[in-house]
Order: C-alpha cells, then sequence, then structure tokens
C-alpha cells in the first residue's frame, strides 16, 4: 500500500474538492457513460457531497492531507468509493475498503456490472456477487450487481 496516504474522517473543508474527484475518478472508469450522462448526474453527486447527511466520508488525504480520493457508508454498505485516477493501482482502495471493514464489519456494495475494472477490484478484496440487477436503483439501463463479503 501507499505509504504517502491516510484515511481520516471528512472535514467540511474537504467537501468542494470531492465533487472534482468523483468527476475524474468516473470519467476514467465508467467507459459505459457518456459526458452528457455525467454532467447530468454531477449536481445530485454535488448536492449528496456538499452537507452532512445519512452518507458516513471518510477521505484518503495524501501526504499534504489533500484529499486524493473518498468513500461512503451507511452502515455495512459501501455506498460510494472514488479515487483521483492518479491513485488506482496503488493500494489506495484496498486501504479504504480495510479501513471500512475495520470500522463495520463485513461489507456490502453495489456495483455497476460494466465497470469491470470495479468489479475485479471488489472480488480482488474478498466480495462475492448474490444479486443481479436490470437497473442501476435510479431506473437507468446498466445492470447492477450486489455484492457482499463472507
Amino acid at each position: 500500500m501507499d505509504a504517502e496516504t491516510s484515511v481520516r474522517p471528512i472535514r467540511p473543508t474537504d467537501r468542494d474538492q470531492l465533487p472534482d474527484i468523483w468527476l475524474r475518478s468516473v470519467r476514467a472508469t465508467h467507459a459505459f457513460l457518456g459526458e452528457d450522462e455525467i454532467q447530468t448526474l454531477l449536481p445530485d453527486v454535488r448536492n449528496e457531497l456538499a452537507v452532512e447527511g445519512e452518507l458516513e466520508l471518510w477521505v484518503l488525504a495524501d501526504r499534504n492531507d489533500r484529499p486524493v480520493g473518498f468513500m461512503g457508508l451507511i452502515e455495512s454498505s459501501l455506498e460510494a468509493l472514488f479515487l483521483d485516477p492518479d491513485q488506482r493501482g496503488r493500494g489506495a482502495g484496498r486501504r479504504l475498503v480495510a479501513h471500512a471493514r475495520a470500522l463495520k464489519g463485513p461489507l456490502t456494495v453495489e456495483v455497476n456490472e460494466q465497470n469491470v475494472d470495479a468489479v475485479r477490484f471488489y472480488e480482488a478484496v474478498g466480495f462475492e456477487t448474490f444479486e443481479r440487477l436490470a437497473d442501476d436503483g435510479a431506473g437507468r439501463p446498466y445492470p447492477d450487481l450486489r455484492m457482499r463479503q463472507p
């Protein structure tokens, strides 16, 4: 794992940076979404990340304490995990999942089936698919996989 990063609770000053991380991450990993669809989702993402709510947010910070990734939890459900593309393949995602598991025990996650790299990542960190949904929960035609750690 990358020793240059650490996981910490979100701070109010982080909230403005997270939508940009989300945007860069989605552009790098969600090839099945067009730019118009991404831009349609962005206002909702900004709203969700702007204020404290049901989503328990954790930040992956670089050695200068700047956010380079984040995850959102609701109880033991991993609702969001997004990394700056420069952090991919460096253990950052594993670090966030390990932190979440230490906090919450075995986790569940819902991931777009077409995001093949994400599915492989979750399988590599011990998740198993237990259900396939025909859409993404918002009614869009992107099948989701529900996965859990045993």
